[in-house]
């Protein structure tokens, strides 16, 4: 009897450890766009030295920031290296290219466009009517795919430029 129970603890902990360790792929199909868009907008010349940092916003976004870890490993934007910061709170923000905030902190919206006015930040969420708000770039889903919808004001408001071909691709708000 032991050895069955042995054996079927086993196999509960295996089951359990192989299940969290799956990949989230909606996550790395977000962090794809992530990384697509650095090649897509231009940031101000002082914010192309040093390293390319892009923030998340608190937590629950834990599977997108374990895929934008192992990008950083193997990717740069342009020649920076990609460095991943978690911010607990908008006050800890000092200056970064991205700031992913997750649907679970969509109410920080309005305080991160206020905090971030003065930086080249692109704001980058994932709830649908934030582009329209005040977000650079939001993720959506539509006809069961991801995508994203671009508001250019927004991006041009944080002094970055937006490609035409990135535009194309986009579900353009104002």
């Amino acid at each position: 009897m032991s050895i069955r129970f042995f054996i079927l603890t086993v196999v509960i902990i295996f089951g359990l450890q192989s299940k969290a360790q799956l990949p989230d792929p909606v996550s790395k199909i977000k962090v794809m766009f992530l990384y697509n868009f650095t090649k897509y907008i231009e940031w101000p010349k002082e914010y192309k030295q040093g390293d390319f940092i892009i923030g998340i916003l608190g937590g629950g976004a834990d599977a997108l920031h374990k895929e934008l870890e192992k990008l950083s490993m193997t990717k740069k934007a342009g020649i920076q290296n990609i460095v991943i910061k978690k911010y607990s709170s908008l006050a800890e923000v000092d200056k970064c290219h991205m700031l992913f905030i997750p649907e679970s902190k969509s109410a920080s919206l309005d305080d991160a466009t206020a905090t971030l006015k003065k930086n080249s930040t692109l704001i980058v969420t994932e709830k649908d009517g934030l582009a329209k708000k005040g977000s650079a770039i939001n993720f959506v889903i539509k006809d069961n795919k991801q995508n994203f919808e671009l508001n250019k004001g927004n991006i041009e408001r944080y002094n970055l430029n937006v490609s035409s071909s990135l535009l194309s691709l986009a579900i353009q708000v104002n």
